[in-house]
């Protein structure tokens, strides 16, 4: 679908021969097609590299045999300045490197927050008193309302649930996770205020239509409203309690943040959302934010509110994330220094995956169907025609310096298994590698990394089941699937060591 463009790029120049609409004009829909025309336009890219097929028997599957798979094979050195200098010392990072690796990526891969990026104001708008497990919690869905004063058709509102155990002796760490803000454990009527219930619905019910006084009296016992029975927690295959059982079991607090509220998953989403408003609705320009910092962008916000709650420790906040939002979850937490720890899941390119690498999802994975997660400037790595041709070769920066701007912080990898359903498709070999590349950041920065060495193109992934979890970097691949649950029972203790907890 992404062949033949050169119609849809005539017309895209056409759209932008015009200047930027005035903010009051309404969004502009595009489809997602539409949209990465429009920025190829601006890029001067008039074809794209279809990207492989995850089928493993199409005649354009992604490559795995791993005698292919690094074309590019030498990394970008993240204690190297662009201008060549070495880097030996913390001061060095902090003030002359590090900035050019943030300024690589918010250019080139994952776009910047740009200064219209919209107020959030948070507002909790139900507060319930529930037990998970036998543990008592508070659970208030809380509502980030997006200032769109300045383009009134766009509305923003960020949801999220944050539960925190009802006993604490102070205040507790917590960790966002990417997902839908369910309540926990909703508290329910008593058996009185059901019976109640009851008798209204019937009443109600007998009201419109009288024939049905005579059902009920016949089945007196039946209840139309009941309570329901009191259910264990469910367990996994491994005896495992679903994630937020096990934090708030291990005393932690955890926030459910809706990504979708944030910003759409889709092409034709980025006329809407945060995105959206910052833009008034109008097309990105090539450095603009893409979703998945937009994404991450929500998860700093909810941090703002977070760390205002007393009963919340603001200084161990952290991060979670599977797949595009484990991808999500490293962006968030590479830009804001104030996460304290980030588990990353099963995240695949555009996360922990070596950019270079040509092993499962490509580059040209992420400029075509996913296009809208990076920024327009990533497009050009992925051009199969246009005014200058690059390649995944030509990025300035690539994922082992993602993970290593959240030095000396703590980052937890997470991988499953391709036989449970944690496809190839995501190279956790490229992950692995791009850990160990990470890792003398963390040694410069005086903390533990891996412990098995910097040479990562000699990476062997260690055993399934067999963790690396004695330094602020650390690797797990579990023998699951596409998930982080089966790690999260290591990941809580290790978190907590690295917290001082």
């Amino acid at each position: 679908m992404h062949h033949h463009k050169f119609a849809r790029v005539a017309l895209a120049l056409a759209m932008i021969a015009t200047p930027i609409a005035a903010a009051q004009d309404a969004p502009r829909r595009m489809t997602s097609d539409q949209a990465q025309a429009q920025m190829m336009a601006q890029l001067g890219i008039q074809a794209m590299i279809p990207g492989p097929s995850g089928d493993e028997n199409a005649p354009n599957h992604a490559n795995y045999d791993e005698a292919l798979a690094n074309p590019f094979p030498t990394l970008p050195d993240p204690l190297t300045t662009n201008a060549g200098r070495k880097v030996t010392t913390a001061d060095q990072w902090w003030k002359l490197r590090r900035p050019e690796i943030v300024e690589g990526f918010e250019r080139e891969v994952y776009g910047r927050v740009p200064a219209t990026a919209p107020r959030i104001r948070w507002t909790v708008t139900a507060t319930d008193r529930e037990r998970i497990g036998f543990t008592p919690v508070i659970a208030r869905r809380v509502i980030g309302h997006a200032d769109n004063a300045a383009a009134p058709g766009i509305t923003v509102d960020i949801r999220m649930v944050v539960v925190t155990p009802a006993n604490a002796k102070g205040p507790v760490p917590l960790l966002i996770l990417f997902g839908r803000d369910d309540f926990p454990a909703p508290s329910q009527p008593t058996r009185t205020e059901f019976e109640r219930i009851d008798a209204a619905i019937k009443k109600a019910l007998v009201a419109q239509d009288p024939g049905l006084a005579a059902i009920f009296a016949a089945h007196p016992a039946y209840p139309l409203a009941q309570e329901p029975p009191f259910r264990f927690p469910e367990r996994d295959a491994r005896g495992d309690l679903p994630r937020t059982d096990q934090l708030i079991a291990a005393g932690w607090g955890y926030a459910l943040l809706d990504p979708g509220t944030i910003q759409p998953d889709s092409g034709e989403g980025l006329t809407e959302g945060v995105i959206g408003l910052s833009t008034r609705g109008q097309p990105r320009k090539p450095d603009d934010w893409g979703v998945l910092r937009a994404w991450g962008w929500g998860a700093s916000r909810a941090l703002d509110y977070l760390a205002t709650d007393p009963t919340i420790d603001a200084a161990r906040i952290g991060v979670e994330g599977v797949s595009r939002y484990g991808k999500a979850a490293l962006v968030a937490a590479a830009f804001d220094e104030r996460f304290a720890v980030v588990l990353v899941g099963s995240s695949g390119k555009g996360g922990a995956t070596l950019l270079r690498r040509n092993f499962g999802e490509a580059v040209a994975s992420l400029t075509g169907g996913e296009h809208y997660w990076m920024a327009g400037n990533f497009l050009k790595y992925g051009a199969a025609k246009a005014d200058t041709l690059r390649n995944a070769g030509d990025l300035p920066v690539d994922s082992h310096e993602l993970i290593a701007l959240v030095a000396p912080r703590a980052v937890f990898l997470s991988y499953g298994i391709p036989e449970q359903g944690d496809a190839r498709w995501l190279d956790q070999r490229g992950s692995f590698m791009a850990a160990m590349a990470a890792g003398p950041v963390f040694e410069l920065l005086g903390v533990k990394d891996l412990g098995v060495g910097y040479d990562y193109r000699a990476a062997v992934l260690p055993p399934v089941n067999s963790g690396l979890l004695d330094g602020r970097l650390a690797w797990r691949q579990h023998d699951g699937g596409h998930t982080d649950q089966p790690n999260m029972r290591y990941f809580i203790p290790w978190a907590d060591r690295q917290l001082g907890r």
